[in-house]
């Protein structure tokens, strides 16, 4: 479970974040959508303990992203927006790599890399190196690498992105799967079209503030609108006409 609660950011005279609140529960997926600038990222990169928060608290299964930093760590899987594989390593190395680095004894870690290896479709570039690997294979590397501890709280940046149709598909079957097993699972996105179909709850962040959060049905019912796209216009609309 993940909780945050009246978080402040700010870079120079930059207020980033203005007093953010929400949570997302096990067994849940979260989305977290709003236009660029508005705070997204720098949320989620205080819920990876890359930032630390000038003001406020945010928890992991009850754990403080600033006080408890190396058990949060412990208990969370991170696909960021920028990858950063070692293209010299090979797709099994780079994961192996980060299962050594959270301390897995080498049986586990052999068998999480054989399943999560199985369960991305990843066989035939399971040994080559990623140095110029699609996108589609990067990301499949990124997130093996980000869940080969098998956390419980998966944070995925844009986890599409760049990928063509049946590699959106099969993340979007793992996303669920995740959340079937019992995972708190959030993402952001830009693309409504995977928001509704995935998400079980939705916050939306404009000028680093929450300015809606619920169901996607909640948030259509709310602002009156027949899609979820045009639900997040109205909203952010009628945030920008208050400023």
């Amino acid at each position: 479970m993940i909780v945050v609660d009246d978080v402040h950011k700010s870079f120079g005279d930059v207020r980033a974040l203005r007093g953010v609140s929400f949570r997302a529960d096990d067994g849940k997926i979260t989305g977290i959508l709003g236009p660029n600038g508005a705070g997204k990222t720098t949320a989620l990169r205080i819920l990876y303990t890359v930032l630390r928060q000038d003001s406020g608290s945010a928890r992991i299964d009850e754990f403080d992203t600033v006080d408890d930093r190396q058990e949060v760590q412990k208990r969370i899987g991170v696909l960021p927006d920028a990858h950063g594989l070692y293209p010299r390593l090979t797709s099994r190395e780079n994961i192996r790599y980060f299962g050594e680095l959270h301390g897995l004894p080498a049986s586990e870690l052999d068998a999480n890399i054989n399943e999560l290896i199985r369960l991305l479709d990843m066989e035939e570039i399971a040994d080559r190196r990623t140095e110029g690997f699609s996108t589609g294979q990067r990301i499949k590397v990124a997130i093996a690498r980000a869940l080969v501890q098998r956390p419980r709280n998966v944070l995925f940046d844009e986890p599409t992105s760049g990928l063509d149709v049946p590699s959106t598909r099969a993340m979007r079957e793992f996303i669920r799967k995740l959340r079937d097993d019992g995972a708190c699972v959030m993402f952001s996105s830009h693309i409504m079209q995977e928001v509704a179909a995935l998400c079980d709850s939705i916050v939306v962040i404009a000028k680093g503030q929450v300015i809606a959060s619920g169901s996607p049905d909640a948030l259509r019912e709310a602002t009156g609108q027949p899609n979820l796209e045009d639900a997040f216009v109205a909203l952010v609309g009628s945030e920008e006409g208050l400023s």
